[in-house]
């Protein structure tokens, strides 16, 4: 295993660490290799790489230092496939446990490697990142950063996906939507990589990152959102455009189950609960095995 020596701890929350201040704390996860998107900081922002995080429950703000945290599957499982995970939180917080390291052990412990996007803030009052430029910033390097890695880490490169929850899948949305070309000329291997995801997976996503146009490019989706949540007609409008440009894609809207159910542990709905055996299927004919009709 390779060993990634950099000034962070091998995990996203330890709250006992002094990297962040805790108001609550809660079971340390499984540790992780944790690499920075940037080593000596985001561009424009290195003077701010140092200050502390705040932890509070299972939520971090006050992010200034963009990491990925990598969960490896078993050797006897590892299937070349990455997936790039952008948790939710409305873009004021990030809620790391049940949208970033559940989901990220659980697709683990089925084959794909993993990586948990913990990326800049634009809505936390106080802070100076936007959006269309420093979110897509951190999506765009993510992907990128995946890439480089890939030998490291075993994987296919031309396999290489997103999977975001609520605000995640605005993440992910601009992600794949913007032009993600390498950069020919930088002095920076990473960045000389392509930035476009290979396929994306939406989970209760919000409407921010979507353009008016979609790319011919846009990558196949995977969708899953339920009736009552107040962002259904994304999903709804996602379907129409992505039939438009023939792009491939599968949505599962369930009839009950709010906002915010994560990988469907907590709900009494056996419909939710088992969405996630529905992503594992379409990840085995579309992505792993690519089966036809």
């Amino acid at each position: 295993m390779m060993a990634f020596l950099f000034p962070r701890p091998a995990a996203i929350l330890i709250a006992a660490l002094p990297l962040c201040f805790s108001e609550s704390t809660f079971a340390e996860p499984e540790a992780g290799e944790v690499i920075p998107l940037w080593e000596d900081g985001a561009p424009g922002f290195e003077d701010r790489k140092d200050e502390p995080e705040v932890v509070k429950g299972h939520s971090v703000t006050n992010i200034h230092y963009p990491t990925l945290t990598a969960f490896r599957p078993p050797k006897d499982k590892a299937n070349g496939v990455a997936i790039v995970i952008a948790p939710g939180g409305g873009l004021r917080k990030l809620g790391v446990q049940g949208g970033g390291i559940e989901p990220a052990r659980f697709l683990a412990s089925h084959g794909y490697t993993t990586f948990v996007l913990k990326y800049r803030l634009s809505r936390q009052p106080g802070v100076p990142y936007k959006f269309e430029e420093h979110l897509l910033q951190d999506g765009q390097r993510a992907v990128r950063m995946v890439r480089h890695l890939a030998k490291d880490f075993e994987l296919k490169t031309d396999k290489i996906g997103m999977l975001g929850f609520s605000a995640g899948g605005e993440v992910v949305s601009i992600t794949c939507y913007k032009p993600g070309e390498g950069k020919a000329d930088t002095e920076d291997p990473v960045d000389r990589l392509p930035a476009k995801p290979n396929f994306q997976m939406l989970v209760y996503p919000g409407p921010v990152g979507i353009p008016s146009s979609l790319p011919e490019d846009t990558p196949p989706a995977f969708m899953v959102i339920a009736a009552d949540d107040n962002h259904t007609s994304v999903l709804l409008n996602l379907m129409h455009r992505f039939r438009e440009i023939g792009v491939d894609y599968e949505t599962h809207i369930y009839a009950r189950g709010g906002h915010g159910f994560g990988l469907g542990k907590r709900s009494k709905r056996l419909s939710i609960q088992k969405w996630p055996e529905r992503m594992l299927d379409w990840l085995h004919d579309e992505v792993l095995n690519e089966i036809p009709k």
